[in-house]
């Protein structure tokens, strides 16, 4: 461990140039007082680092001396594809070689490269998380990634969106990353590849046995076709609308590209009143109902008849219950 800390130390020294020792502590994540000691053992080893006295001093490479020790290890160059997601590394257990590969790859590279790459990281940032939602709890997230790092059956209790609990046992071919929820994607002994929320996973075991991958097998390809079926089978319907200028600016917000593709298919407003018709497509009529009511006043539920209906009774059922004059009813 100390070797790796002293070439952090040096790497540190390279790619930042001076520092002082409370800087390169809080770095390394130890005292001060072991700063001195590893700058005395780098000494001793032949590194020239020079150190200024003084409110603007600290420590420093002489000039001209570069390491060439900057090579990557298998993990680090790995966590090198997370460079922009670094909490979805910490959660694989990838933190610290990330933060470990991109010292040694700032250390690499020529003083120009260098310097726009520490821009690029002051200046833009990756979050993956949804708004306004908490991130799933994944306490298997670990081990999950093992077994697809490692290539190893996983025995697993799962729990069904129904809440019922099953028992699997899979082969895991890879993990997805989709608006902060993970996703596992693994096919079965006798059973084609299938998508799991690694959150529903209520235990998770990674045994010593391994298995091919299926030939051709192609996580991109898998996810984008998985996505565009699960869109085909929620998207069952089309509902049409009559909604005003603000509730043109909410579809998009509210139904993401389902509204933009709408927006974009009816065009622009008449004149008149500004409110215009436009056709959206919808998932079955008891979810579209509750999606379709977030537009409030803005929007009126043209057809198709039964649709309209259900929005209408649910509408009529609100305006029992709250009442005209405000007055609370108990059920």
């Amino acid at each position: 461990m100390r070797a790796d800390r002293l070439l952090a130390l040096l790497l540190l020294l390279q790619s930042r140039g001076r520092m002082t020792a409370p800087e390169l502590a809080a770095e390394l994540e130890v005292s001060v007082r072991t700063v001195y000691r590893d700058v005395e053992a780098l000494g001793a080893a032949g590194v020239p680092v020079a150190a200024d006295r003084g409110p603007a001093g600290g420590y420093r490479l002489m000039d001209g001396y570069r390491t060439r020790l900057t090579g990557l290890t298998g993990a680090e160059a790995g966590s090198l594809f997370l460079a922009g997601a670094p909490g979805p590394a910490r959660e694989l257990g990838l933190g610290p070689f990330l933060a470990s590969a991109q010292l040694k790859l700032r250390a690499a590279l020529p003083a120009p490269a260098a310097g726009r790459a520490a821009r690029v990281q002051e200046r833009f940032h990756l979050d993956t998380p949804a708004w306004f939602r908490d991130a799933d709890p994944v306490p298997h997230l670990a081990a999950v990634a093992r077994a697809v790092w490692d290539q190893r059956t996983l025995r697993a209790r799962y729990r069904r969106w129904s809440g019922a609990q099953a028992h699997r046992e899979v082969h895991p071919l890879g993990l997805v990353l989709k608006g902060g929820i993970w996703y596992l994607v693994a096919a079965g002994t006798d059973r084609p590849p299938r998508t799991y929320r690694v959150s529903r996973f209520l235990d998770a075991e990674v045994t010593e046995e391994t298995f091919e991958r299926p030939a051709g097998f192609s996580l991109t390809a898998y996810w984008a076709r998985s996505a565009q079926q699960l869109e085909a089978r929620l998207h069952q319907g089309t509902a049409r609308l009559r909604i005003s200028p603000r509730g043109r600016r909410l579809l998009p917000m509210l139904f993401g590209a389902a509204g933009a593709r709408a927006l974009a298919a009816a065009g622009p407003p008449p004149g008149g009143d500004g409110w215009s018709e436009v056709e959206l497509a919808v998932e079955a009529a008891p979810v579209a109902v509750g999606d379709l009511l977030r537009l409030g006043a803005e929007a009126e539920v043209l057809g198709p008849e039964p649709l309209r209906r259900a929005v209408a009774d649910t509408v009529t059922e609100l305006a029992r219950r709250y009442g005209r004059s405000g007055e609370v009813h108990m059920p």
